[in-house]
């Protein structure tokens, strides 16, 4: 073996190993258990920067539970997880975050602007009142996503549709390098669907990534750029057009697949 190299070839490959972005998402190892019995396991993941990613696989597939252990919501057995190169905890102003509509306490006595307002704290800080600026763009996020005349209506009077916007608009407000969408999609009408895959398209074209947990195999190579196929472990993980078969559904979903093999068998044909 040749030690003998060129410094100033050293120092070059150096440079442009420093100069290469860090994936947006690597996880290595990761497994979560609760009570000793293994959610998601030994789960090897890396996202590049600028993709659109269903998070796909059948009810109980640890999505969600992937995407709150990136977040350290939920404590990991074992596991790496570096968002842009880094942990969670140094890199969590670059990380927006919509959850589920249902693990929200809805009559919380604030106004859509109040909410939308809570992702500039990242940068202003929690111990400050939020100026005019933050609200201006507060108001500008809730215009993006069509509610701006509801931005002093309490968050409880709002539609289920409507409060998914408003958590959107949230996550907006934060001008985030990447996003974590625990079903968007879930109970919201077809205009307000419209509107999330617009704002993902935005988003996306921004130069930002996107990982969305999803249940409509009908729209994923619609909507999604990226695929992973999650049933406790990572089936497939790639291009949408790749990993969007007819066997990964079927090895992803089983015996639990039903209908919904008939339905993505006749999607993939069509391509």
């Amino acid at each position: 073996m040749n030690t003998n190299r060129n410094p100033k070839e050293t120092m070059h490959s150096a440079a442009a190993s420093l100069a290469t972005p860090a994936p947006a998402l690597s996880i290595r190892d990761l497994t979560v258990a609760y009570h000793r019995k293994p959610v998601i396991w030994d789960i090897d993941l890396t996202i590049e920067r600028g993709k659109l990613v269903s998070i796909v696989g059948p009810n109980g597939a640890g999505k969600s539970t992937l995407i709150k252990a990136c977040l350290d919501l939920i404590p990991s057995s074992s596991g790496e997880v570096l968002i842009s190169g880094q942990p969670y905890a140094q890199a969590r102003k670059r990380v927006g975050y919509v959850p589920q509509r249902e693990s929200v306490d809805w009559d919380f006595p604030v106004s859509a602007l109040d909410v939308v307002a809570m992702g500039t704290y990242g940068t202003l800080g929690w111990f400050r009142r939020v100026n005019k600026r933050c609200k201006a763009l507060s108001m500008q996020a809730l215009e993006r996503v069509g509610l701006a005349d509801y931005a002093h209506r309490q968050i409880s009077q709002l539609s289920g549709g409507q409060q998914q916007r408003a958590f959107l608009a949230r996550a907006l407000v934060q001008d985030a390098d990447i996003y974590f969408m625990d079903e968007p999609f879930a109970a919201v009408d077809a205009a307000t669907e419209r509107a999330i895959v617009d704002l993902l398209k935005e988003l996306q074209a921004r130069g930002k990534t996107v990982l969305v947990v999803h249940h409509d195999l009908a729209t994923v190579p619609q909507y999604f750029d990226w695929t992973v196929l999650l049933n406790m472990r990572v089936v497939a993980s790639g291009p949408t057009e790749t990993v969007f078969t007819q066997e990964n559904l079927r090895r992803t979903y089983g015996g639990k697949l039903t209908l919904l093999t008939q339905a993505a068998d006749e999607l993939v044909k069509s391509r």
